[in-house]
């Protein structure tokens, strides 16, 4: 079976239409955000008002999300709410990929709170940084690892968006 085509052009998920219902579910995302996930997005929000007002860095809004765009060579960081990526980055399809692997990290947020980052920062951290060597002499993905995975998962599932087939 053939993976679904995606638009590499697509910059965000879809606007939600209108109504009570998706303006309830907002509602409800970021209550739970601002609450349950308070400790991880002060940080963020903290990192992103440096990043946008005081060093005038690119954003934009995806779903209920909010991406800082830096100079810098690391791939993506989710800090709640707010996802850091590298600012034009050669390969579109990274890009793009990025996106919707690190807004499925504000997800994991969203249910994890407080203990996103023993859960989800700890292990993504050590996997990122200390295994790097070993993933590319045994042919491992990088999302091979449970977070990671399931950042993936997450990210498609509530961004409507489907990754290219490559490496995820």
């Amino acid at each position: 079976m053939s993976e679904p085509r995606v638009d590499l052009n697509q910059k965000a998920p879809a606007k939600k239409e209108k109504n009570f219902k998706n303006d309830l579910k907002a509602f409800l995302f970021y209550l739970v955000q601002w609450t349950w996930g308070l400790p991880v997005n002060l940080v963020g929000g903290i990192a992103f008002l440096i990043c946008t007002r005081l060093l005038g860095r690119r954003w934009q809004r995806f779903g209920y999300a909010y991406i800082v765009y830096l100079p810098w060579k690391q791939g993506g960081l989710s800090v709640g709410l707010f996802i850091f990526i590298r600012d034009q980055h050669p390969k579109k399809e990274w890009t793009y990929n990025a996106r919707i692997h690190e807004y499925g990290h504000t997800w994991q947020c969203l249910l994890l709170g407080p203990l996103y980052y023993i859960v989800i920062g700890l292990p993504s951290s050590i996997w990122c940084n200390f295994f790097e060597g070993w993933r590319k002499k045994h042919g491992v993905s990088y999302y091979k690892l449970y977070c990671e995975a399931w950042a993936n998962a997450f990210g498609q599932k509530f961004s409507g968006m489907k990754m290219t087939a490559k490496d995820h």
